[in-house]
């Protein structure tokens, strides 16, 4: 029989993760959420994501996302392939009515940040959510650095897989992992998925400087690299206190940083960062980047606000994160893009 994987939310991630499946031999069923019946239509066209430079294989068929239920019958399992802002419509539209023995493996990243400023994963929050309708479900997930159209052209990339049952782990890896996606696996899905939620908040304060040199130096002034390191060396010290206050695994942090590094050299949350550091105020910057999903600015809201709430409670200091109180400002305060370098100085 053949094998076959349904994923569910045509973005450019989960969609991306057609390529590998089908190298294996899988047969994919993209399926497109709500908002995704364009891409849909274009794809049952063209045979090609609008968004990428390459068709799909053969062997992917397209669904729109009221056939959703169709798609999943007899497939070896799901990915998730929405965006943070799905987060909710994923879980009452998908998950609470997909059969409990479906195994999940989710592409969203981010954090949800609670009133004790505690920060849970997504896959936790699913599960959790869903134990409150009478529904377990165990959720794996994919975190790592890998930009989805480098995917789709078959480019070495290094990633990890993380759940709570190996087996079905292993399963996954089977199905996607090949000699250009390279897939490891762990069981710390809260150290994993931290570190790549992480990341899409702090490359968003590195990319500032790209937009800072610029404004400073003018537009032909090329790459500057001292403020850009500058920046990159303070992203990782926060980003590696709050991991260990998370309790992440020394693998997922470097996972983390790898993830740190790849965003910030490309996609949209450099194209933010850019435009707040050349001196855009944030509604100026979401008028220019109309259409794009900006995940960046969802973590790191929630991490300052997971940050202000345990200093409060006496469990961290917050002159220990000027970068991501920084990045706050300037989203939410009117702040100018600036950063405040001697609070990185120890």
């Amino acid at each position: 029989m053949k094998h076959s994987i349904t994923i569910i939310g045509a973005g450019m991630m989960g969609s991306a993760l057609a390529f590998p499946a089908c190298d294996n031999g899988y047969e994919v069923r993209l399926v497109g959420t709500p908002l995704d019946k364009d891409i849909i239509e274009a794809c049952k066209k063209n045979g090609q994501h609008p968004k990428f430079a390459r068709p799909f294989h053969d062997g992917v068929s397209y669904y729109q996302f009221e056939e959703w239920q169709e798609a999943v019958k007899g497939a070896d399992f799901v990915i998730g392939g929405v965006s943070s802002f799905g987060v909710d419509w994923f879980l009452n539209e998908v998950l609470a009515k997909l059969d409990p023995k479906m195994p999940v493996l989710s592409v969203t990243k981010g954090l949800i940040n609670g009133e004790d400023g505690a920060l849970i994963s997504y896959p936790s929050y699913w599960e959790i959510e869903l134990h409150k309708r009478g529904i377990d479900r165990q959720i794996c997930a994919i975190g790592g650095p890998c930009i989805s159209f480098e995917l789709v052209y078959g480019d070495q990339t290094e990633v990890a897989f993380c759940g709570q049952d190996m087996d079905t782990l292993r399963m996954m890896r089977k199905a996607l992992a090949t000699d250009y996606y390279h897939v490891g696996l762990t069981t710390d899905v809260i150290g994993l998925e931290s570190a790549v939620a992480l990341k899409n908040a702090y490359a968003l304060g590195v990319a500032m400087t790209i937009g800072l040199t610029k404004r400073h130096h003018g537009a032909d002034a090329g790459v500057h690299y001292n403020c850009q390191a500058g920046a990159f060396y303070q992203a990782v010290r926060e980003m590696t206190k709050l991991l260990h206050m998370q309790g992440a695994s020394e693998d997922a942090i470097a996972l983390g940083i790898g993830d740190l590094n790849v965003t910030i050299y490309g996609g949209r949350t450099r194209k933010l960062g850019i435009l707040l550091g050349e001196g855009k105020t944030y509604d100026e910057a979401l008028q220019i980047l109309a259409g794009e999903t900006l995940e960046s600015t969802v973590i790191s809201r929630r991490v300052c606000k997971a940050v202000k709430r345990r200093a409060e409670l006496g469990l961290l200091h917050l002159k220990d994160f000027p970068l991501i109180a920084h990045i706050d400002g300037v989203l939410d305060e009117g702040k100018d893009a600036e950063l405040p370098w001697d609070d990185f100085t120890f």
